[in-house]
């Protein structure tokens, strides 16, 4: 008995300590606002944001402001949760605000942006219905992620214009964030999303494993990644998942289809620009595929995640990784603080990615309205914009984490006095030369299918691709064997536009898989026939 009480005490004691020793801090007390954000951001970007803004609003308002932040998953994650989310709550107010039956029907037409003028008259009254309510999921302010997927949910009718555009009219001038840039949207006209911060993508790099593989010059090129020393040493995120590295992997494509028009601009001067265009876009998808698949044959993993990469390639497990600017770059400055290395490098190939946004916007609903259109302000403001790019400590700056982001406003880069306080004094998104530009009619509206077609071709087939491309390259890469291994017949241009297309844009989502089964088997087929090819070489 007495032994029981005594291990009784011990694990009250080992329970109770921590609370004991815990250092006395001061009481909270109740925020007089609440706001309710959204993000696929990471932590300190969170935090540094969180401290920020309340800090602005106090200052401007006297109010405390609480800042629930949702952390769900990445941008794929919050698309599917916000869809959900907003057919339960349409589906309360359908039937118990109107008392109106729920079908089908009317939840396959109340988000449809593309819902015929002919569809049922329930269709159309639903649509309406929803696009004239108040319905909401909860949650305030949609924040980060690709301006793709702003615009998918702003055609739905999940966001909602701010008032931005006519508090501060003068910040939506050229000079300041224009409209467009190289061909990237940078915020929409009705006011429903706005970029406000700028995104590029890379190549982050070990120089030690870089040493160790024995190769030189180090990567500046996606082309480069397709040598063969790099096979089993590039960590890749699955763009199926990744909102990003699908953007990066469309910046590749448009790489190959810009060089293809210089190219047959240069060789077919007499052919009709409208011609030479359509050949440099079908020609571009075929090299950008095939550079595609190299790379992936070179992978060591597709992750769900896009933050792991740059960690694998930090921590030496991968010599190579692609990335969003900001994880390669805060990546290494993460290493450089730890140990006072340079061993990680990242690069942005030349001609070969766009500044792309990561957008902010109002959700439908919004319980917080007031305080979430402040945020959005404050995003925008040049004291929110700072701390994207400025130094921790610096005045204006983050107090904990260097964001090590580029700001969306033009203006921030006319400061001269502030490069010494800024992360990256040398970025200068709106003074590149020859720079990509990002041309939506050739790729824009096939972006799902170009993520699938990848995840057909490099991820489910990964492990007969890389027993292809190993045996392919041990023969010294025979020309009839890569022949075989880059057939990329079965996804041309022309076959993608239309039966790949309409597949998916099929409600069966049993069409979706069985069209990808189709695709693995072909691509399966052809890495067998390649490694036996290559084999009979040897």
């Amino acid at each position: 008995m007495i032994k029981r009480v005594v291990i009784i005490l011990a694990l009250g004691g080992i329970i109770a300590l921590p609370f004991i020793l815990r250092p006395k801090q001061a009481a909270q007390g109740k925020a007089e606002a609440t706001l309710v954000i959204i993000t696929s951001h990471n932590e300190a970007i969170r935090h540094e944001y969180g401290a920020g803004f309340r800090q602005w609003h106090k200052a401007r308002t006297g109010k405390t402001v609480f800042i629930d932040w949702r952390v769900i998953g990445g941008t794929s994650e919050i698309m599917r949760f916000l869809e959900s989310e907003y057919v339960a709550s349409f589906q309360n107010h359908w039937q118990g605000k109107l008392g109106k039956p729920w079908s089908s029907e009317v939840q396959a037409a109340f988000a449809n942006p593309r819902l015929a003028p002919d569809a049922p008259a329930v269709a159309q009254e639903a649509r309406r219905e929803f696009l004239a309510s108040e319905v909401g999921c909860g949650i305030d302010l949609f924040f980060g992620g690709g301006s793709y997927d702003y615009v998918r949910q702003a055609q739905a009718g999940r966001l909602v214009p701010s008032r931005i555009l006519q508090t501060h009219p003068a910040w939506f001038a050229d000079a300041v964030i224009p409209h467009r840039y190289a061909g990237e949207t940078f915020w929409d006209q009705e006011g429903r999303w706005f970029g406000n911060v700028l995104s590029s993508y890379g190549i982050l790099y070990n120089k030690d494993a870089i040493a160790r593989l024995g190769i030189s010059p180090p990567p500046q090129q996606w082309q480069d990644l397709t040598h063969p020393k790099y096979v089993g040493e590039i960590a890749l995120a699955d763009p199926t998942k990744s909102s990003s590295i699908a953007k990066a992997f469309e910046n590749l494509m448009q790489q190959q289809m810009q060089q293809r028009l210089t190219a047959l601009q240069a060789t077919e001067p007499r052919l009709p620009a409208a011609e030479r265009e359509a050949r440099a876009v079908r020609e571009g998808w075929v090299q950008g595929l095939r550079t595609l698949q190299l790379i992936g044959a070179n992978a060591r993993y597709f992750t769900d995640s896009s933050q792991k990469p740059p960690i694998d390639v930090a921590q030496g497990n991968s010599a190579v990784g692609i990335c969003i600017d900001f994880y390669g770059r805060y990546q290494a400055e993460a290493v450089r603080r730890r140990d006072d290395s340079a061993r990680l490098v990242f690069v942005t190939p030349h001609g070969g990615t766009v500044n792309s946004v990561d957008p902010i916007a109002l959700l439908r609903g919004a319980p917080n309205r007031e305080v979430a259109e402040a945020f959005i302000e404050y995003s925008l403001s040049m004291e929110g914009q700072q701390l994207w790019n400025f130094k921790v400590g610096t005045p204006g700056g983050p107090r904990q984490f260097a964001l090590r982001r580029l700001p969306v406003r033009r203006d921030f880069y006319e400061h001269r006095d502030w490069r010494p306080l800024r992360s990256d004094p040398a970025a200068e998104p709106f003074a590149e030369v020859d720079q990509l530009i990002y041309q939506p009619a050739w790729t824009g509206g096939l972006f799902n299918e170009m993520a699938l077609i990848i995840r057909v071709m490099c991820l489910d087939t990964h492990p007969e691709l890389v027993k292809a491309w190993r045996a392919v390259i041990a023969a010294g890469m025979p020309p009839d064997a890569m022949a075989v291994l880059n057939d990329m017949s079965a996804v041309s241009y022309d076959r993608v536009c239309g039966p790949v297309k309409n597949v998916l844009n099929s409600k069966n989502k049993v069409d979706e898989i069985r069209l990808a089964n189709e695709l693995g088997a072909v691509f399966r087929a052809q890495y067998r026939r390649a490694e036996e090819l290559a084999r009979t070489v040897r």
